[in-house]
C-alpha cells in the first residue's frame, strides 16, 4: 500500500465527485489508517480551497469517515483540462505516486487526452476514466491507442465500479474454494445463468447521457459483461492482474450472442407512466430531455454463450432495466438434474439453483430433499448463508487500487474492446428496428409476455 499519494480529481465539482468518490474515499481512509491523500480538486467552477474542502468533509460526513479529514491535505484549482497549459500547470512539480481520476463525461475526458499529448506527464501517473470506454469497438480501439501514448498499459485504469463490489468477487472464494462446487463449474453440469440487474429508479434526471445510450450499454455492456467475465474465467495462477485480468479477458473473446441471432435472442423495452415504492413516474417519452424518436430502451436483455469447452451450449442471459417493481439483483445458476431417480421416490426433481445476490451480498442454494410428511416425496428447500457487505464500497475498493497503483481490477483495453463487439450485433439489430420496442408499466416486473425473472 501507498502510505501518501497525490489524487487529482478532474470535474471535481461534480455529482460523480460528491455523491460517490469522496464517500468512498473517505471510508477508504478510516478503514487503512496508515494511508493519507493529498487531495486536489480541478474544475471549470470558480471554487474556493475553503468551499473545495468543505464538500470533501460533508461527503465524508456522510460515510461517518469525519475523522478521515486529519489525513486529508485538500487545494483546489480552476482549470480546464481539455487545455494542454492548464494542464501543464497543474502537472507541474507533481511526481509519483499520483492518480489523475477523470469525473467527466467521456467526450471531456478524450479531449483532456489529446491535450496531454503535448505535455510532459510525470513519470509513474496513473489515469483513471470513467465508462464507457468509447461508444463502439472503433472508438474504443482508437481511446486506448491515443491512452497508449499516453502512459503504458498498467497505467490505464478504465472503471467499472462493479468489479469493486464484494458481491462479485465473492464468486471467486465461493467457486474455487470449494470442491463441492468447482467440478460443476461447466456446461456438464449447469444448464443455464442468468445474471439481472434490474432498478426501481428511474431516469432521475440523466436524460443527457441515458437518452442516448439507454439500459443495454449503461449496465449490460460494460458491468454485466464484467460480472460474467468474473463468473465464467477460468481459474487463474493468481489474482494478481496480469493473470487475473488475461482470465477474464479470455471469456470476452469468447462470448457472442446466442446462436448469432440477435433478432431472436434480445429483448428491448422502455416504461410507461405509473409508480414504484411510493413514487410516480411519467412515460419515459415524456421525461424531461428525453427524445421519443430514439426509441431509447429502459430495460434491455440477451442471451449469450461463452464459447468454449467449458461453456459451449450453456445459454446465458443478462438483464437490466429501470423502474421495475421487486426488482432482481442476482445470478442464477441453473443446474441439470440427475440423469436418474430411484422408483419409488416421488415427486420432481428438478436441478438445483445457486443464487448469488448482487444487492444483499446473499447466496443460496435450492435443493430437493426428503419430505417431512412423507420421506419418499421429494420437497424444496433453501439453504441461505450472508455473505457480507464487504467492508469497503464498491468505489472505495477501486480507489484503494487506483492510489496503489495496482490495475487487477481496471479493465484491460482489449477487453473493453470485445465488450462492444460482444454487443455490436445487438446494437445494430435494435437500430434498423428489427427487434420489437416493447412497453411495461412502471412498477411492474417488465412486459407482460416477457419470461419471468428467475
Amino acid at each position: 500500500m501507498a502510505a501518501h499519494t497525490t489524487l487529482m480529481i478532474f470535474g471535481a465539482s461534480g455529482d460523480l465527485t460528491s455523491r460517490l468518490l469522496l464517500p468512498a474515499l473517505g471510508q477508504l481512509l478510516v478503514t487503512e489508517p496508515t494511508r493519507t491523500v493529498h487531495l486536489i480538486g480541478a474544475g471549470m467552477d470558480e471554487w474556493s480551497d475553503d468551499r473545495w474542502r468543505d464538500v470533501v468533509q460533508t461527503a465524508f460526513a456522510s460515510a461517518d469517515a469525519e475523522g478521515a479529514m486529519s489525513r486529508v491535505e485538500t487545494e483546489y484549482h480552476l482549470a480546464d483540462i481539455t487545455a494542454a497549459g492548464d494542464l501543464e500547470k497543474l502537472l507541474a512539480g507533481r511526481k509519483a505516486p499520483l492518480a489523475l481520476y477523470f469525473a467527466v463525461p467521456p467526450s471531456v475526458a478524450a479531449a483532456a487526452c489529446d491535450a496531454m499529448a503535448s505535455i510532459d506527464l510525470p513519470d509513474g501517473v496513473v489515469l483513471a476514466l470513467e465508462k464507457p470506454f468509447g461508444v463502439d469497438e472503433d472508438s474504443a480501439r482508437a481511446l486506448n491507442e491515443r491512452l497508449a501514448l499516453l502512459v503504458p498499459e498498467s497505467q490505464a485504469f478504465r472503471i467499472d465500479h462493479f468489479l469493486g463490489r464484494s458481491t462479485t468477487l465473492n464468486l471467486l472464494g465461493v467457486r474455487f474454494a470449494n470442491r463441492v462446487l468447482e467440478p460443476l463449474w461447466s456446461a456438464a453440469d449447469i444448464e443455464s445463468v442468468s445474471i439481472t440487474y434490474d432498478e426501481s429508479l428511474g431516469l432521475e434526471g440523466r436524460a443527457g447521457y441515458y437518452d442516448h445510450a439507454g439500459a443495454f450499454v449503461d449496465m449490460v455492456q460494460s458491468h454485466l459483461l464484467q460480472v460474467l467475465a468474473v463468473f465464467a474465467m477460468e481459474e487463474p495462477a493468481t489474482l494478481g492482474e496480469i493473470d487475473f485480468r488475461a482470465a477474464t479477458t479470455a471469456v470476452l473473446r469468447a462470448t457472442s450472442v446466442w446462436d448469432d441471432d440477435p433478432l431472436r435472442h434480445s429483448r428491448r423495452a422502455r416504461y410507461t407512466a405509473g409508480s414504484v415504492e411510493g413514487r410516480a413516474f411519467p412515460s419515459y417519452v415524456d421525461e424531461p430531455g428525453v427524445d421519443p424518436k430514439r426509441n431509447t430502451e429502459t430495460l434491455g436483455a440477451a442471451t449469450f454463450e461463452v464459447r468454449n469447452a467449458r461453456w459451449a451450449g450453456v445459454p446465458i442471459t443478462l438483464r437490466s432495466g429501470k423502474a421495475i417493481g421487486d426488482p432482481s439483483r442476482e445470478i442464477v445458476v441453473r443446474f441439470r438434474p440427475v440423469r436418474h431417480v430411484p422408483v419409488g421416490l416421488r415427486g420432481e426433481a428438478e436441478g438445483a439453483v445457486l443464487r448469488f445476490s448482487l444487492g444483499t451480498a446473499e447466496i443460496s442454494l435450492e435443493l430437493n430433499v426428503n419430505g417431512e410428511a412423507d420421506p419418499f416425496e421429494l420437497e424444496r428447500t433453501t439453504m441461505s448463508a450472508q455473505l457480507g457487505p464487504g467492508a469497503l464500497r464498491a468505489y472505495a475498493e477501486v480507489l484503494s487500487c487506483i492510489l496503489d497503483a495496482d490495475p487487477v481490477l481496471a479493465v484491460r483495453g482489449d477487453a473493453a474492446e470485445e465488450c462492444w463487439r460482444i454487443v455490436q450485433p445487438v446494437l445494430d439489430a435494435w437500430k434498423a428496428d428489427k427487434v420489437p420496442l416493447d412497453e411495461y408499466v412502471v412498477g411492474s416486473g417488465g412486459p407482460v409476455d416477457w419470461p419471468a425473472v428467475d
